[in-house]
């Protein structure tokens, strides 16, 4: 972690300094804004986190309840979501106080007595080095707690604003700079205001009155199976009850154990009963009872008592997604561009048995973000924001596929004397990638570049995420995963593998690139030192060596020993090697001879991957990416 750049800083460093006028509380919601976010879920808290960095960026964030939630929702959080984490700085909080899910165990009616369960197979959860990430169990809650306090410590000091009803939203492409108009309501009763936005983002979820508003609708399966969950602490002698577990029974419906952090407190999702068409779940009058009933049912003949229901809720399932994620009709794609956008339930919804709709919506979030900060600070063209849905509606059309598959197996009554290993328990082991949130990769566009030169790194898949591993830094000699350095600044990585070869030869390959980068017009680092700005204010390169060099400070290009700051402070952080015993160009299949540069999105997805003498390709890529061609 770097600060003490421009001035020696007391305290937390992870509390910025306010930014100018931002110094006392956030006052009422202004008349015009940048950006206005409409609730405040996963996807909400996830844009909001990003955008709150940027104090240049008006941003307001708005939602009917009148506080933060409390309890209940989601829980699971894939590897994948842990990455993003680190980049925000609290996968270390989460992994200290959540449930680490390290293994899932499977059972079936028993052989030689179907009226009883027996354990058929146990599995490690995550396969071994998919991600240095464990998959985590953390209450949605949590998760929007430390969103909330990034907020809170940004320059910004972005704080949502609770207690306000959207009841009407429109867009106006000749109303200037400001074309989408908001009418908000107060829950107390107060008088109403009107909002005037650069751009709306609605993540108010299923019930999205953002996404009625720009005419889009949840098109998809009808609900056909009910279902309960509930956080319970109970008192069992079911061995598997601090696993998550899956349970299938011949006549008595279907379990999911998902243990919940602190030690004692279990989620169960239990299977209730089907639908008849065009039934739904409301006029089945389910309580809490049912559940443990059903629960009873299911575990014997073991024994199953709830001493308290901290939250339960049913459930019917059903997968529907919108056509689109923006306001942007296919029709007018060449006359006009987004100003609206929608994430998280307000387009995809599915159930929760997959573990994937909290990770999903911070996904489409993240996705998101950066393009917003990057239009709206000027270092790219507003057709960026097109992107959005053409990359997200891909990944939630996947999802629902998967989640529709993967429900039905879940509602299946096991068959005896069928196989030994059930299907749900191969189903689960096949698709472990998609389940660990690392199954999404971006096709080729603008943002993804062709596989041409994926040859040279094969362990960096274009256009999926950079998949982090252990090098030292040569600095400090500090062991750390170089993945680590990605930060969810907005900003784009180049991660230079070096040839092995003599660094200091004027015409080795390391120094004809940094040279290029460094005068080519084009190129990221030259752009951002013209404009005055540090020379990694807009893209942030490092470079691995393949072993440790001993060499002298002035030895090494000024290029990785960049100044910065008022001061002109050198940093230090830019190099880094291979590690003997863990090489990275092993593990991620580099070729050593060649060497290449690995460009990183801000959302951690692999975008392109070139040769060291390409150095002007990587400029022009970057300024295609950003629209600056």
């Amino acid at each position: 972690m770097q600060y003490h750049l421009d001035g020696f800083h007391a305290g937390d460093p992870d509390l910025h300094d306010p930014a100018p006028g931002r110094e006392t509380a956030q006052g009422p919601l202004p008349e015009n804004v940048d950006v206005l976010i409409v609730g405040c879920g996963p996807a909400g808290l996830t844009l909001a986190a990003q955008l709150a960095a940027f104090p240049d960026i008006t941003t307001r964030i708005v939602e009917q309840k009148e506080g933060p939630l409390e309890r209940g929702q989601a829980d699971g959080i894939s590897c994948r979501s842990m990455e993003m984490f680190q980049a925000f700085g609290f996968a270390d909080t989460v992994m200290r106080q959540g449930y680490w899910v390290n293994e899932t165990t499977f059972w079936k009616p028993d052989a030689e007595n179907p009226a009883h369960i027996a354990r058929t197979g146990r599995i490690q959860d995550v396969e071994d080095g998919l991600s240095e990430m464990p998959h985590m169990i953390l209450n949605q809650a949590r998760v929007h707690d430390m969103y909330l306090e990034l907020m809170r410590r940004s320059p910004s000091r972005l704080v949502p604003d609770y207690g306000w009803k959207l009841t009407g939203l429109s867009v106006d492409e000749g109303a200037g700079d400001h074309p989408v108009t908001v009418q908000l309501d107060p829950t107390d009763g107060g008088p109403a205001r009107t909002v005037r936005a650069r751009y709306a983002v609605g993540c108010d979820g299923a019930r999205s009155t953002v996404r009625r508003a720009i005419g889009l609708e949840l098109k998809g399966d009808s609900a056909s199976q009910a279902w309960g969950v509930m956080d319970v602490l109970a008192v069992t002698d079911f061995p598997d009850i601090r696993f998550k577990t899956l349970i299938q029974t011949t006549g008595e419906g279907n379990i999911l154990i998902i243990p919940r952090e602190g030690g004692y407190l279990v989620r169960l999702y239990i299977e209730l009963d089907k639908l008849a068409p065009g039934e739904r779940i409301a006029g089945r009058n389910f309580s809490k009872d049912h559940l443990i009933a059903a629960a009873k049912r299911i575990f014997a003949p073991y024994s199953f008592e709830a001493k308290e229901v901290v939250w339960w809720s049913v459930y019917e399932i059903g997968q529907r997604l919108t056509d689109r994620f923006d306001d942007l009709p296919e029709a007018a794609a060449a006359d006009r561009l987004p100003h609206v956008f929608i994430a998280g339930d307000a387009c995809h919804t599915h159930s929760p048995k997959a573990g994937q709709g909290m990770n999903v919506s911070m996904g489409d979030a993240f996705n998101l973000g950066w393009k917003l900060v990057s239009v709206l600070q000027g270092r790219a063209g507003p057709d960026l924001l097109c992107s959005y849905s053409a990359e997200r509606q891909a990944v939630a059309a996947d999802l629902i596929s998967f989640d529709r598959e993967w429900a039905s197996i879940l509602s299946e009554r096991h068959e005896s004397g069928g196989e030994e290993t059930p299907k749900f328990q191969r189903y689960f082991v096949e698709h472990g990638r998609y389940t660990a949130g690392l199954s999404v990769t971006y096709p080729p566009s603008r943002l993804i570049g062709p596989a041409t030169w994926q040859n040279l790194a094969r362990g960096f898949e274009i256009g999926s995420r950079f998949h982090s591993a252990p090098v030292m830094r040569l600095a400090d000699a500090k062991h750390m995963h170089l993945g680590h350095v990605i930060k969810a600044d907005t900003r784009w990585r180049l991660f230079a593998f070096c040839p092995d070869e003599d660094v200091n030869h004027p015409r080795s390959a390391t120094r004809q690139l940094l040279t290029m980068l460094a005068e080519d017009p084009s190129s990221p680092f030259f752009n951002a030192v013209s404009s005055g700005q540090d020379i990694d204010a807009e893209a942030d390169l490092r470079v691995i060596f393949q072993r440790r060099l001993e060499l002298e400070g002035k030895e090494l290009p000024a290029f990785l020993q960049p100044r910065k700051g008022r001061y002109g402070l050198i940093d230090y952080e830019k190099c880094f090697c291979a590690l003997p015993d863990d090489d990275i160009f092993e593990t991620r299949a580099i070729d050593r001879d060649s060497g290449c540069v690995v460009i990183v999105r801000p959302d951690q997805h692999v975008a392109h991957i070139l040769p060291f003498d390409k150095g002007a390709e990587v400029s022009a890529f970057l300024a295609g990416a950003m629209g600056r061609t």
